[in-house]
């Protein structure tokens, strides 16, 4: 550059004054403090007003004794060169800050808009860790969460190098020993330890064996109480900056949102499912208590009746036909009442199981109902309590609403979740806002953690479709007690279902 300006002043030269030409200088001399920083742009004014006073004043190409004018280019040159170099190193600091910042922010931004979405917990801290490991500029990060038996377990890793392992999710450790997890329980501050070298415990050995140099982590507090701990490492000998701890605690408020939430909507969940089951207790309750008390009375009633009319003496017509009459109210009266009962909850649900309650649902269908069930296995309890009262007021509201000529049931089952679909051929126009029903349905099933869409055209039917896990998210066993089986596959249509399976397209 100096030589660049050079040629160009000689070019010059012949058509200006000599002291105007070394001002020119300052083109080479800003831009090298600019990028090049106030040491460099010392060492090129220098250079400058050696080259100017060697080709430019007289004596020619000679190294005189410095003269007034050198001295003052001098001293602009350098001046020039330590403000601006000055300047131009504040506004790249200021730039870095900046860059740091907006990344900080979208990483921000990026894990807020998770929570805000109600993602599970586990993407949520999936995300956090990688966003802290990368802004920490750290080599491993990981979320642990603390136990009630004193130990704490990885609910998130992240690495940098994919060929580091990190600490696997689900791993548990004690905090005997040196570590992070054990210092920010004890305090519930963050916490920096710069060496594990001679430490105890399973972490500070596990950290050891990886690599790891120095760690640096945060507390989550959950609800007032200490949830967790977010921890950076590195493998470098340099230690974390000391804004680390911000960063990560920058995150922790969003953690404990997303746990919260996650809480609350299993609290609700498990609430919604209690009041369920309750319900369906009570249903079962007065299922029996009719059955076995007052319908059991009525038919005690029946047989006294008849046994008394057999003792009326001939001359008593009229006497014997009123108690004909009276055990004929009776046994229609018991009649009413079992049907009663069995709308409030069928018996044959308990004792038969899912599908025969379903192929007696369908044949008291006054509408023709093509019952197809693609299904192995023995069904949880509630589910096939859920499944059946689905199913039944579904069939409820084709009758009242539809003016459908024929209905199709299908069940289908996969590994962990039942699938149950109800598509008629009346008006359509059926909503969760049209006050036919839905809206319990609708709580029913998400009660269980099932999802539910109805999709009801104008003058092209209904298709109810309903799916209901096998495995309640909230309970913590992988095999749930299960009621009675339901065979491979079943057909009715409002007569003897068929005997082998079936090949259907369903609509679910």
């Amino acid at each position: 550059m100096v030589a660049a300006m050079t040629g160009f002043i000689a070019l010059l030269r012949p058509h200006t004054a000599s002291l105007h030409l070394s001002v020119l200088y300052l083109l080479v001399v800003l831009p090298v403090a600019v990028v090049w920083g106030t040491g460099l742009a010392l060492i090129t004014s220098v250079l400058c007003v050696v080259v100017y006073g060697y080709l430019f004043v007289p004596p020619f190409q000679a190294f005189p004794v410095a003269n007034s004018e050198d001295i003052v280019a001098l001293i602009v040159f350098a001046l020039t060169a330590l403000v601006v170099g000055h300047l131009a190193a504040r506004m790249r600091r200021a730039l870095r800050a900046a860059q740091r910042l907006t990344e900080e922010h979208a990483a921000l931004r990026q894990v807020a808009t998770l929570v805000a979405r109600s993602c599970p917990p586990s993407e949520v801290f999936e995300a956090v860790t990688r966003e802290v490991g990368l802004l920490c500029g750290a080599d491993v990060a990981r979320m642990e969460r603390y136990e009630a038996d004193g130990t704490v377990t990885g609910v998130a890793a992240w690495s940098r190098n994919r060929q580091f392992d990190p600490l696997r999710v689900g791993t548990r450790f004690d905090l005997s020993g040196l570590s992070v997890a054990r210092n920010v329980r004890h305090s519930g501050r963050p916490v920096r330890i710069e060496s594990f070298a001679g430490a105890t415990g399973p972490i500070a050995q596990e950290s050891r064996a990886r690599g790891i140099r120095s760690s640096v982590g945060c507390p989550v507090t959950v609800g007032g109480r200490l949830w967790g701990v977010i921890a950076a490492s590195t493998t470098k000998d340099k230690p974390f900056p000391g804004d680390t701890e911000a960063k990560i605690a920058s995150f922790t408020e969003l953690v404990a949102t997303a746990v919260e939430n996650a809480e609350a909507r299993a609290e609700l969940s498990a609430s919604r499912a209690r009041i369920v089951n309750a319900a369906d207790e009570a249903r079962r309750r007065i299922e029996r208590d009719l059955h076995d008390g007052v319908q059991q009375r009525l038919v005690s009633l029946v047989l006294l009746v008849g046994s008394t009319q057999d003792m009326v003496p001939p001359e008593l017509d009229e006497l014997r036909a009123r108690l004909r009459d009276v055990g004929d109210g009776l046994t229609d009266a018991s009649e009413e009442l079992r049907e009663m009962a069995r709308g409030i909850h069928p018996s044959v649900l308990a004792t038969g199981g899912l599908v025969s309650a379903l192929k007696a649902l369908a044949r008291r269908c006054p509408i023709p109902v093509d019952l197809a069930v693609h299904t192995v296995g023995n069904l949880p309890k509630q589910v096939q309590v859920s499944g059946y009262y689905v199913i039944s007021e579904a069939l409820t509201n084709v009758v009242k609403h539809s003016r459908a000529t024929a209905v199709t049931v299908t069940v289908a089952e996969d590994e962990t979740v039942l699938h149950l679909a109800v598509r008629d051929d009346g008006v359509g126009g059926a909503d969760f806002d049209g006050g036919t029903g839905l809206v319990g349905l609708k709580d029913r099933v998400e009660a269980l953690g099932g999802r539910m869409s109805v999709d009801s055209p104008r003058s092209a039917g209904t298709t109810l479709r309903v799916e209901l896990p096998l495995f309640h998210r909230d309970r913590g066993d992988s095999e749930p007690a299960r009621g009675p089986a339901l065979s491979a596959a079943q057909g009715s249509s409002g007569r003897a279902p068929d005997s082998g399976p079936r090949t259907r397209s369903s609509p679910a």
